[in-house]
């Protein structure tokens, strides 16, 4: 097949992936040298230039890069700086990536075309338009912005790929559901390793966000080091926002990195060094209160033999064997003011009791589960299924 796999978000480009948190990045160009890789002919479309093995159709990124220059600033600093301004230009080369791709398709030089990051609201209303089968992945759940919430259901009847049966709750019943597909590593690139048991500690990797509840982790450990023989650090590797997005880190976070036991390491980018802490862990921790749509890093804890505890949130305990890969701590929500708010109390008191138990798990059976259902090329090959399903 002749394979258009769009992803129109500005992220995706070698000037920019290499210095933020963007796993549909990541796993998009996985997947497009996955499908090169057993015979098929794969377009990825990226705003700018991006190193792969796939043909790589930009966007004309020369008035985006003039406008930078003119300021001095990269594309990472002006996010940081005027996001109204970047998401605006973004939006145009985003706009102009889609076009293309629609119109390689109608004049058959695709066969297929997949709208792969959450920026297909832009893709949505054209797709009518294309020749060709448009299939669509989200990594988001479908109501976590105003704007997925106003767009995504009235396109209930366009192809869709889920991430998790939990992703599809936030969409309609009646929706067109072609697959789900769970992401996929390839084993090579994520080595095993042993815990580190001088200095045990529990790692919390991912943005720091109020949806990711990194404040329940820290309040968890601390609980279970009150009366633990030997006590538990807690790194913390991840990116904040002060200022921008939200107050979480300065309102929420600061007051309680106040521990010795709490140790925040920055942003780590280095594959390596992120591997590194994944295998030295004695447990990945994932306190989401929000609808977790997959969640990428549990796959890597677990190709790393390290187990995952998690609250029952969205597709967590889809990843997460409860009592054989980690532990699944229930998310109780009670009504407080006409809303519904997480029990944070209990949610804390599982968690430590969770981290109490994490020596249970046989380390290597988080490895064999990791090799059974989320390696690369599962992931290929599900997407292939999917694609025939679709092209006649």
């Amino acid at each position: 097949m002749r394979i258009g796999l769009i992803v129109p978000h500005i992220f995706m480009q070698d000037a920019v992936l290499p210095h933020v948190i963007f796993s549909p990045g990541v796993l998009a160009k996985q997947l497009a040298e996955g499908l090169q890789a057993v015979g098929h002919e794969v377009f990825l479309f990226t705003p700018g230039p991006l190193t792969t093995s796939a043909h790589n159709i930009t966007s004309d990124t020369t008035l985006f890069e003039a406008e930078l220059a003119a300021r001095g600033d990269s594309a990472v600093s002006l996010l940081k700086k005027h996001p109204l301004t970047f998401i605006t230009l973004s939006r145009q080369l985003q706009a102009e990536l889609i076009a293309k791709a629609y119109k390689m398709a109608n004049e058959d030089q695709l066969d297929i075309v997949h709208i792969y990051t959450n920026e297909e609201e832009l893709a949505l209303p054209f797709a009518p338009l294309c020749h060709k089968p448009v299939v669509f992945t989200h990594h988001d759940p479908f109501n976590f912005l105003v704007r997925y919430k106003a767009v995504m259901p009235k396109y209930a009847g366009a192809n869709w790929l889920s991430l998790s049966f939990a992703q599809r709750q936030t969409m309609p019943k009646d929706t067109n559901w072609i697959a789900n597909i769970y992401h996929g590593l390839d084993p090579k690139s994520i080595s095993i390793g042993k815990p580190d048991t001088n200095n045990p500690y529990i790692l919390f990797l991912g943005r720091i966000i109020e949806a990711k509840g990194l404040h329940l982790a820290i309040k968890a450990v601390q609980l279970y080091n009150k009366t633990a023989i030997q006590p538990l650090r807690l790194k913390i590797a991840g990116k904040h926002y002060a200022g921008q997005k939200d107050l979480y880190w300065q309102s929420t976070i600061l007051p309680l990195l106040n521990d010795p036991f709490i140790e925040y390491l920055g942003f780590v980018g280095d594959q390596n060094q992120k591997n590194k802490l994944l295998a030295g862990a004695q447990a990945l921790i994932i306190p989401s209160v929000f609808t977790e749509p997959f969640g990428m890093v549990m796959i890597e804890s677990l190709a790393a033999s390290t187990p995952v505890i998690g609250l029952d949130s969205g597709a967590i305990s889809e990843v997460v064997k409860d009592g054989h890969t980690g532990f699944i701590v229930p998310l109780i929500k009670r009504q407080e003011d006409r809303k519904e708010v997480v029990d944070e109390s209990r949610a804390v008191q599982g968690l430590a009791k969770a981290l109490k138990q994490i020596e249970t798990i046989n380390r290597k059976d988080c490895r064999a589960d990791f090799e059974a259902r989320f390696t690369l090329d599962r992931m290929v090959n599900d997407h292939i299924a999917a694609y025939k399903k679709l092209v006649k």
